[in-house]
């Protein structure tokens, strides 16, 4: 279950978002490639591609050669950014997850790497640092099975099904290789067929990720739904930043000469404890003016 007042932070942006719609063309073109590049570049280097963000773009908008970066790491970019747009192709459509889908993702995604690309796995295998070990591979089939049965059927909050959608894809370990990288799109389509914005997982939280999915593994999914949910959060964030005004992002620097009563280190300090609804942008604390002047408020109140 998501914390309540993660929860109800979530449902109020979402509300504010969908009073906004039909988004204009032109939002919706700058949200999708902000969020197609973020995507593409953090769950990639979760994985350990060394393309740094802006390397990253290069590669998407020109096709360039980066020195120094391998062949596969330029391919793993291109692949996963043809990955996210098949993944909102199929939210779009409406169209299930299902096998079809989990294969054409996979297939999109490790394209070029992968021989058995599209392929589910016909081995065992074993996931460092995991605790438990992927059922044998005789057994994949069925389990997935069981997966789309169970994300078909639940009748759980959007963000709680995609958290277990997410665990327990990567629990089955359906593919030799690219789960990581597929689970985090599936988990994506999911929430997008359910109106919410795409959740990036960032490497920073690589630590932390890593964490909570193994707490999953030990049956506890709070953790890992909570995760969810914050990303989900930050997402709703960006998207409601670009209608500008009191919601876009602006460096807490700025917020502390202009709005708040706080010196920048004081704000960011609330930020890193997560007390202040702020997300980082090239390694930046950013939060918006309505954020801040709703946490002053309510510090007033408590006065």
């Amino acid at each position: 279950m998501v914390q309540e007042k993660l929860l109800s932070r979530v449902a109020e942006k979402m509300q504010r978002l969908n009073s906004l719609r039909p988004l204009p063309a032109d939002a919706v073109k700058r949200l999708h490639e902000e969020m197609r590049l973020l995507h593409t570049y953090h769950s990639n280097a979760i994985e350990g591609n060394t393309l740094s963000l802006s390397e990253t773009k290069l590669v998407l908008e020109t096709g360039i050669t980066i020195g120094g970066k391998t062949l596969a790491e330029h391919i793993e970019a291109t692949n996963n950014a043809k990955a996210f747009d098949l993944m909102e192709e199929i939210a779009r459509e409406r169209r299930a997850v299902d096998h079809v889908t989990i294969q054409e993702v996979h297939e999109v995604v490790t394209a070029g790497i992968l021989e058995d690309a599209g392929r589910y796995r016909s081995h065992n295998v074993r996931i460092t640092g995991a605790a438990k070990t992927p059922p044998d591979w005789s057994k994949v089939v069925g389990s997935m099975d069981e997966l789309i049965r169970e994300v078909a059927e639940n009748r759980m909050h959007p963000i709680d099904a995609a958290a277990f959608l997410h665990h327990r894809f990567v629990e089955i370990h359906p593919f030799a290789d690219g789960n990581g990288r597929v689970a985090r799109l599936l988990a994506n389509l999911y929430l997008i067929a359910k109106g919410y914005p795409p959740m990036v997982v960032r490497t920073e939280d690589r630590e932390r990720y890593y964490r909570f999915l193994r707490s999953a593994d030990a049956g506890d999914l709070v953790p890992l739904t909570n995760f969810i949910a914050k990303a989900v959060d930050e997402g709703l964030t960006l998207y409601l930043s670009v209608f500008g005004g009191d919601d876009e992002l602006v460096p807490l620097k700025e917020l502390a000469e202009t709005v708040a009563p706080y010196s920048q280190e004081y704000l960011s300090l609330l930020s890193r404890r997560g007390v202040l609804d702020a997300v980082k942008i090239r390694g930046v604390w950013h939060a918006s003016r309505r954020t801040v002047m709703r946490y002053v408020e309510a510090h007033e109140r408590r006065r």
